[in-house]
């Protein structure tokens, strides 16, 4: 069982300022696809604007109304996504996925900063709203 302590260990200095310094905030007026997508649990939601050219990301917008772990996540994504591909998404999207649920590696570059997020692996409760924008991301781009 995880005590107050626990969870305060967990939003670390690093979680924080991440969620305050979220990258791409401002829609995409005319963007090639866009996503919402919704934690059920907390009600945390993501909306991701893509436009892509030459199978690369080219423009990236985000509005992001979760909680500082989704925040931080969607502030490594945001700053990462520009020039990525469908298929590094996807990776990305794999790799957290797998270390917060399977015990799986820290992901990879250029998406290792979400790294940060893997005390949350013992809270299942957070794991949805971390996954938001990689989850958005995904289905924009497929």
């Amino acid at each position: 069982m995880s005590t107050d302590g626990d969870l305060i260990k967990l939003y670390s200095g690093q979680i924080l300022a991440l969620a305050a310094d979220i990258p791409h905030l401002d829609r995409l007026a005319d963007p090639s696809a866009s996503v919402k997508k919704r934690s059920p649990l907390c009600g945390s939601t993501v909306t991701v604007d893509v436009s892509v050219s030459d199978g690369k990301i080219s423009e990236f917008g985000q509005e992001v109304k979760a909680c500082a772990l989704g925040q931080a996540a969607a502030s490594v994504v945001g700053a990462n996504v520009i020039g990525r591909s469908p298929k590094e998404i996807e990776t990305a999207r794999d790799q957290l996925k797998a270390m917060l649920k399977e015990n799986g590696p820290e992901p990879t570059a250029p998406f290792d900063g979400l790294k940060v997020l893997l005390p949350a692996r013992d809270y299942k409760n957070r794991h949805a709203s971390i996954m938001l924008t990689l989850d958005a991301l995904v289905e924009a781009t497929s």
